[in-house]
């Protein structure tokens, strides 16, 4: 396992989510990203929500607006798994863009064929 700050570890997902293009991401639409640096579910990632191509007056509106989309990192199981910083950084690396691709409607099986499974 390797250690990784709390702080380090969001870094890591921001520098992540800054690597996708602005023409990518210039259409991430009502998505909030967030880090669970406690749990250990087996996972290194989750995507909740309607992907984008689903959309069309979806989900209980909250004052006229549906709730967002939301992806989670979880820091615990990418560090157990981990021999080297460089490690977690591929690997954020890898979820953060496997978790938006989710957002875009793009299934596992196709991510794995792309090799972002």
């Amino acid at each position: 396992m390797v250690e990784v700050t709390d702080e380090r570890f969001e870094e890591l997902v921001g520098d992540a989510l800054d690597s996708i293009p602005d023409g990518l991401g210039k259409y991430m639409d009502n998505v909030a990203v967030f880090v669970d640096t406690e749990q250990s579910i087996g996972l290194y990632g989750l995507y909740q929500g309607v992907p984008l191509p689903s959309r069309g007056g979806y989900g209980m509106p909250y004052n006229g607006l549906p709730m967002p989309d939301r992806i989670t990192i979880y820091k615990v199981p990418i560090c157990a798994r981990a021999r080297t910083e460089a490690d977690v950084v591929r690997q954020v690396r890898i979820t953060v863009i496997h978790e938006v691709a989710h957002h875009f409607g793009i299934d596992d099986a196709r991510l794995h064929e792309l090799g972002w499974a």
